[in-house]
């Protein structure tokens, strides 16, 4: 078997990124975003409230995200994003027809860390 393309890391370095489950609370059009962008609010529990801005709207429209359950990465320092500071990284995976989100299967709850 041979290294992944980006090399093989430690445990240790994996357990740097803060990847996390939060629940989308609100969703808003982004009209100044270079490519489509939705701006989001996302809960994840005790670490509050975060914002972020993602080029989902190929595949998702507003009211498919409010309510779901997502994955970010939450130690990614700040990014501002024209008017518009992201707070964390929407995870998901590129596709020929857009970004695939990344959801849970099942609930769990909201800033519960992935392990």
């Amino acid at each position: 078997m041979s290294a992944p393309a980006g090399g093989e890391i430690s445990w240790a370095d994996f357990e740097k990124v803060q990847l996390c489950a939060g629940t989308v609370l609100r969703v808003e059009e982004f009209p100044e975003a270079r490519k489509p962008a939705w701006k989001l609010w996302v809960d994840f529990g005790p670490h509050g409230v975060r914002k972020t801005s993602a080029q989902v709207k190929a595949l998702y429209a507003a009211d498919d995200l409010i309510g779901r359950q997502i994955v970010g990465v939450l130690n990614f320092p700040p990014k501002q994003v024209g008017p518009f500071r992201s707070e964390f990284l929407l995870t998901g995976f590129p596709t020929d027809q857009g970004v695939v989100i990344t959801t849970l299967e099942r609930p769990v709850p909201d800033g519960t860390r992935m392990a």
